[in-house]
């Protein structure tokens, strides 16, 4: 949970929200997120989202997309003794990320974001929340 505005040290290294830092101490795994975000999961929940697209069978062209955009650009990291990440340069890249960078808590994983596709996605989320009834659909 939480959001936080660190910044990406001259080696592309990144520490971790000390609140992150204990679930992620034995490993994670940095992979291209949707809407251009980084994510960063423990590796076993990692292996969790492998399975679930895995489950859809290699015949689903869903399934293979995601297997695909899982691992193609996954890195698996272990951070150090001051709790800092290597973000590789094709995945800083693909977010568009450099020096100041927002990570949130996101339920199972961390996202890594660029700040102002941070704040962008955030207004427009924000506006569809505001507008979520009861039950979770959006109010006409």
């Amino acid at each position: 949970m939480g959001t936080y505005t660190p910044k990406l040290d001259e080696k592309g290294r990144l520490i971790l929200p000390a609140k992150f830092r204990d679930r992620l101490s034995e490993g994670l795994v940095v992979t291209q997120g949707q809407e251009k975000c980084l994510d960063v999961f423990p590796v076993d929940v990692f292996m969790e989202e492998a399975d679930r697209a895995r489950s859809k069978g290699m015949t689903s062209r869903s399934g293979r997309d995601q297997i695909r955009m899982l691992f193609a650009s996954a890195e698996e990291v272990t951070p150090d003794r001051q709790g800092r990440i290597a973000i590789p340069a094709p995945l800083r890249e693909y977010a568009a990320i450099s020096r100041d960078v927002v990570v949130i808590g996101a339920m199972d994983r961390v996202e890594i974001w660029e700040p102002t596709r941070w704040r962008d996605y955030n207004a427009a989320a924000s506006e569809s929340f505001a507008d979520l009834d009861e039950d979770g659909a959006p109010l006409n």
